[in-house]
Order: C-alpha cells, then structure tokens, then sequence
C-alpha cells in the first residue's frame, strides 16, 4: 500500500492488466472520534484533494467520513452548528455511513466492478483499503476509475498486438478474455449508472408534486374526519363552522384548496406511471424473440428515458427533437436489442451537441436530431437520426464501427456501443447500418431493415 499523508499531484504508477490495489496511492489522515467535530472541517480545508479522513478509537479504525458525505451534512441548515462543538463520534453515529472496505491484493478492475455494483447514492464514495497488518488508507473512487481505464487501453492494445501476430497463447487468452469480460461489464455498468441518474432526476419532479401534498392532504383529511364528528352531534351548520374555526379549520379554503391538491399529486402519479411504462417498453423483458412491434414507439420510449440529457443546462443550450415520421407497418424484430441501437445513436449524438468548448456548436443557434422514418419500395423501414453537431472527420468515419475505437476521453467511452449496433443490425436482422457525415455539418446514422425478418439469422 502506497501510503500517504497528503498529495497535490501524483501520477498513477505504471500498471499490469493483474495489478491489484496495493499499487494505488491512498490517504492515510487519521482523526481520534471523540474529537470536536470542527477539527474535520479544517483537515479538509488544508487538503483540498484529500477525499475522506480516517476514524480512529484508542487508535484503532473505527470508520471513515467522506468529503462529500461531510460538506453535505455541514450545508444543510443547522449543519454547522449542530456538529460543529460536539464530539465527531455524535455525527458519525447521526449519519451511519456505509463504508466499501476492500483488501490491498484486490484486482484493480476487480474492485471497480464492486465499488460500480454500491447504490447510485454511495457509488462516487471513497473507498477504504486494509493491509495485513490492519493498517487503513483511503482510494479515492475516480483514482480507481482511472486506474481502470488504463487497464482496459492495456488490454485493447494487448488484445490488437496478439491478434496482429494471430499466436496468441491459450492460457494468456483465456486471462485476456477474463478481464474483458469484466471491463465489458463495468462499462454496461457505467452506462446504467448514468441511465439511472437521469431517470432519478426525470422523476423526481413529480415525486415532488406527491411528497409536497401529501402532509397537507393528510391534514385536511384529519380536518373533514373532524367536521363530520361534528355533524354526528347534530349540529347545525353555522355551529359546525364556528367550531371548526376555533379549531383552526377554514372549511372553505378546504373545498377549494382539496381538488387542487389532490389533482396535483395525480399529475405526478401519471408522470411516474409514464416514465415506468417507458423502461418497460425499452427493456421489453417479456419479448427476447423476434415480435412485430411499432418501431415508433421504441423510439419514443428511448426519447423519454434520455429526456433529461436533452434539456437546457448551463453550459448547453436545449436539445430540439425534431420527428419525420411516417407510416409504418408493424416490424419483426428483436425490439429490446433495437432499442438499444436507438439509445446507442442517440446519447452519442447528445454527447456530439453538448461538447462546450467546440467553436461550431456556440454558432448554432438551435441544437437539434432529427429523426425520419420511411418505408421503401423493396419492403424494408430506413429509420435515419441526424444532428447539426460539428460532424465526423473522414479518417475517424472509417473506423466508426471497429471494436474498441473511441474519440472519446478515457473513461467516457469504450468504443463498444456502435461495434455493438453495428452487429445487431447487419447480423441479427439483416440489415444494413452506415453513417453520412459532413466535418462542420453534422452527422446522420442510417438504418435499413426488413419488414418481415429473416429467421435465418443468427440469434
């Protein structure tokens, strides 16, 4: 273990396609428990990378604080105030976190795949490393990713250099193949990470429409629980009033406020409704065989889901969908498999319009895909999905489709998805799958397909 008290800029070392966590650097800051709480926010402030501190009791581990877990606590109202004086042990017992331990001799890509698999909540949490001798440090979650990352360039490079020399030894195969697996699989992983981050925020909107009623629905329903009481008293309905008042009960407001509510917290409802209809048509669980289904609505199901990507953020202007559609049959096709070609095409063309720091993009006044479908003469469906992004320089076109290439940073991409698209296209339906690009213009990804499949094809 790689143990350090505090590091402005260290570089990863250089390592193997079996390196383990032992060749990380970690953190080793210590901090007694029964300490006041303000001691942990001066050790942040002096370490401005350091991503968590060490518990200790009579010098023994007891846990560990993130930064992010610690400055969430402290911004909240009351925060500072509440933890600040009191012994460091009060807000560790308040929060209970829920610390990732791993082993030093833990593969590296071994332990991304665990640190990805924690919940959405607790996956960017530092993670603390053990020794033999019990002796604790602290990885930093992204130190890992990119500790990850350069295995996986190891193992494309190692993967393009045997297949170059077509021997490639059986047993040293059979790691490579291991550790692809694995890397394939994070990389499934990292996606359905930021998946299920934009479907959180997509619905937590009209959650907020639900939680925010609903105390004050449960009120007003304790208030008309009341004033029915007092009618079983035989009451007439000026003493019902007056009563209520002097309850604090505005019959009134109460009928005109209660419609509204309850409307509101149904607005929410159906939206939830909506977007969970949406996954299950996505995934199309119940349909692994070839279906007839309206390739439209596998569209518009993928639209939704990515429907957070597409909004307006600070530094990127809001993504327009513009829809060409026209008749359609009903197609035979793998639907889930299809799906996920649209969702393929359309985050990389989200991710092509959202770059911003490219010149063409800020002289776009509307960022836009737009999406046609046609059905031919020889019976086959043409789905296109263009965008007016800065295009596909040809050198780069050519290799689109090959496994592994990525224009990408490392760690946002795999080069697999278009590989993927490619091969479920062409060689599960038949099809045919190319792009048209012009540099400065954008680009347009074309599918061909038959209406009728061929049960011929490979499954």
């Amino acid at each position: 273990m790689l143990a350090i008290q505090s590091i402005k800029d260290v570089d990863l070392p250089n390592l193997k396609l079996e390196s383990t966590l032992q060749e990380l650097p970690v953190w080793t800051i210590q901090i007694e428990i029964d300490h006041p709480g303000n001691e942990l926010a001066k050790l942040f402030e002096a370490e401005p990378l350091l991503p968590g501190i060490i518990l200790t009791k009579n010098q023994k581990y007891a846990g560990m604080i993130s930064r992010r877990l610690f400055f969430e606590q402290m911004s909240r109202p009351y925060g500072l105030g509440l933890f600040a004086g009191r012994p460091i042990e009060y807000f560790y017992n308040f929060l209970q976190p829920k610390a990732l331990v791993l082993p030093e001799d833990t593969p590296i890509v071994e332990a991304t795949q665990i640190a990805l698999g924690r919940s959405h909540k607790q996956v960017y949490e530092t993670i603390v490393i053990t020794d033999q001798s019990y002796q604790y440090g602290l990885l930093d979650f992204h130190q890992l990713l990119l500790a990850n990352s350069q295995i996986h360039i190891l193992t494309i490079h190692r993967l393009q250099k045997e297949k170059e020399k077509a021997r490639i030894a059986k047993a040293d195969f059979r790691d490579l193949q291991h550790n692809y697996s694995r890397l394939l699989q994070n990389d499934k992983m990292i996606a359905l990470g930021q998946l299920v981050a934009g479907i959180a925020h997509e619905i937590n909107n009209p959650m907020n429409f639900i939680y925010g009623n609903l105390n004050y629905a449960i009120e007003y329903v304790k208030d008309i629980l009341y004033v029915i009481e007092c009618y079983q008293q035989k009451k007439s309905y000026t003493d019902v009033v007056s009563q209520a008042k002097e309850q604090g009960i505005e019959i009134e407001f109460i009928k005109e406020d209660l419609p509204k509510l309850l409307s509101s917290m149904q607005v929410g409802a159906t939206r939830i409704n909506e977007i969970v209809l949406s996954l299950r048509n996505f995934s199309r669980l119940d349909q692994a065989e070839i279906k007839s289904v309206d390739i439209h609505e596998g569209i518009e199901n993928t639209l939704i889901i990515l429907q957070h990507s597409l909004k307006a953020k600070p530094n990127q202007l809001e993504i327009e969908i513009i829809k060409e559609y026209e008749r359609l049959p009903l197609i035979e096709c793998y639907a889930g498999q299809l799906n996920q070609v649209f969702m393929n095409i359309l985050a990389n063309a989200i991710d092509a319009l959202s770059e911003s720091d490219n010149l063409i993009l800020k002289t776009r006044k509307n960022l836009q895909i737009r999406i046609r479908t046609k059905l031919t003469n020889d019976n086959h469906v043409i789905i296109s999905i263009a965008d007016n992004g800065s295009g596909i320089p040809e050198h780069i076109q050519k290799r689109l489709f090959d496994p592994f290439f990525t224009t990408k940073p490392v760690g946002k991409g795999t080069g697999l998805g278009l590989s993927i698209s490619y091969q479920i296209i062409v060689e599960k339906h038949g099809g045919q799958f190319y792009c048209i690009s012009t540099p400065g213009e954008g680009s347009e990804f074309i599918i061909k397909i038959p209406v009728i499949s061929n049960h011929n094809h490979s499954k």
